[in-house]
């Protein structure tokens, strides 16, 4: 199975989707006694207020759950669509889904855990692959519509 085949997309997004279950139910019953002992006297700087660093990181792994979540829905509906309809634009938006979820939600969970200031250097990168999949996603399903409100075939829409 290839990445570009509409399974494998539905996979990787229930597959993403679940993980960020997962990832949520741990940081809701598991992960407050951990970030207060690594982060026990850090504080942070949020909207101009002083913070525990256990707080801001908390909101920091959930934010990845959500993103995670969000973005395993979102190829999910790309597999879905693809089963539909032919299109190279599907297929980089479920790339770029899926590289947005690694470098987007991977660097938080990673920096939260580890503690590595440096990993959010690329968690950036990640939020760009998310709208890029968007985009894509957009384009491959034919949401842009012709002025006679017909959609334009599916060749008009490949990146």
């Amino acid at each position: 199975m290839n990445c570009h085949s509409p399974t494998f997309q539905i996979r990787a997004g229930a597959i993403a989707a679940a993980l960020a279950v997962i990832f949520g139910a741990f940081a809701a019953h598991g992960l407050d006694g951990f970030l207060l002992k690594k982060y026990d006297g850090v504080t942070k700087i949020v909207h101009g207020q002083e913070i525990p660093g256990a707080v801001k990181y908390m909101a920091d792994f959930k934010t990845a759950a959500e993103y995670q979540m969000y973005h395993g829905l979102a190829l999910l509906m790309v597999g879905l669509l693809a089963l539909h309809r032919q299109s190279s634009a599907l297929n980089w938006a479920g790339k770029f889904f899926l590289i947005g979820i690694l470098l987007f939600s991977g660097s938080l969970y990673l920096l939260v855990l580890t503690g590595v200031r440096g990993l959010g250097a690329v968690t950036p990168f990640g939020g760009v692959a998310f709208i890029l999949g968007w985009i894509a996603l957009c384009l491959g399903s034919g949401c842009l519509t012709c002025p006679t409100g017909q959609t334009p075939p599916a060749e008009n829409h490949d990146v």
